[in-house]
């Protein structure tokens, strides 16, 4: 009977993530946060239109703990022993990814839940605009760039030599993480949508947009064990 790789470990990674990338994660609420209720204090329209819009970039930044054990396990030799115990390089990806999103939700309940608390207490009720925003645009596209950074992140670690600093994947992912929010926000200026969450195609660009990101790193991730040999993985030392 073949033996079976190891159990997931996505639960002890992100307990791992969450002390590693801990700076991130307090960063990618707090900030958030603190932009929220200042954008809020301003007036409500500085907020619905302004927030949506910044909140990707935040919960990329959050969800960097993720990749920070991805490059430090694979420095070490963790995911040598993995590989060793049976376990794929997709399915170590994969751990990974699920604890990038976890990470994004916990910004996202920090940053969308406060600021909606404290919106709804100082104008007595949150707008169809906002809403739209947040649930067409915001959240999922946080998810998906999050996602599209954790595994860029994760292929570069792999090929390459991890060092600490800008010049390393670490300091250089979340700008990768925030190219597909650029992008959606260029082309809803282009099409004169920015601010217009209730118009129909503005649901359609965002949509677009994030199944398109999502679509990039599924095809990513289904092509790790081609694309990546499982050396690439072994510590570099």
């Amino acid at each position: 009977m073949p033996a079976e790789g190891p159990p997931s470990l996505a639960r002890i990674t992100a307990r791992r993530a969450a002390t590693s990338g801990r700076f991130y994660l307090v960063y990618g609420c707090i900030v958030s946060l603190v932009l929220a209720v200042s954008l809020i204090a301003t007036s409500g329209s500085s907020f619905g239109s302004a927030f949506p819009l910044l909140l990707p970039i935040f919960a990329v930044v959050g969800s960097m703990g993720a990749l920070v054990v991805f490059t430090n396990d694979r420095l070490k030799g963790v995911l040598e022993y993995l590989l060793a115990y049976g376990a794929t390089p997709r399915r170590i990806f994969l751990d990974f990814l699920l604890t990038t999103l976890l990470l994004v939700s916990v910004v996202l309940a920090a940053a969308v839940g406060g600021g909606l608390a404290f919106y709804a207490a100082k104008y007595g009720g949150i707008p169809a605009d906002l809403a739209a925003s947040l649930l067409l645009y915001a959240i999922p596209m946080s998810y998906a760039s999050a996602a599209f950074a954790a595994t860029v992140g994760m292929f570069w670690t792999s090929l390459s030599s991890p060092r600490a600093g800008m010049t390393s994947p670490i300091g250089l992912v979340p700008f990768i993480g925030i190219l597909p929010s650029l992008g959606t926000l260029g082309l809803l200026a282009a099409l004169g949508l920015e601010g217009r969450a209730s118009h129909a195609s503005f649901a359609v660009v965002c949509s677009v947009m994030v199944v398109l990101v999502a679509a990039v790193v599924a095809l990513l991730l289904s092509s790790v064990e081609r694309l990546l040999r499982r050396e690439r993985l072994l510590s570099p030392a």
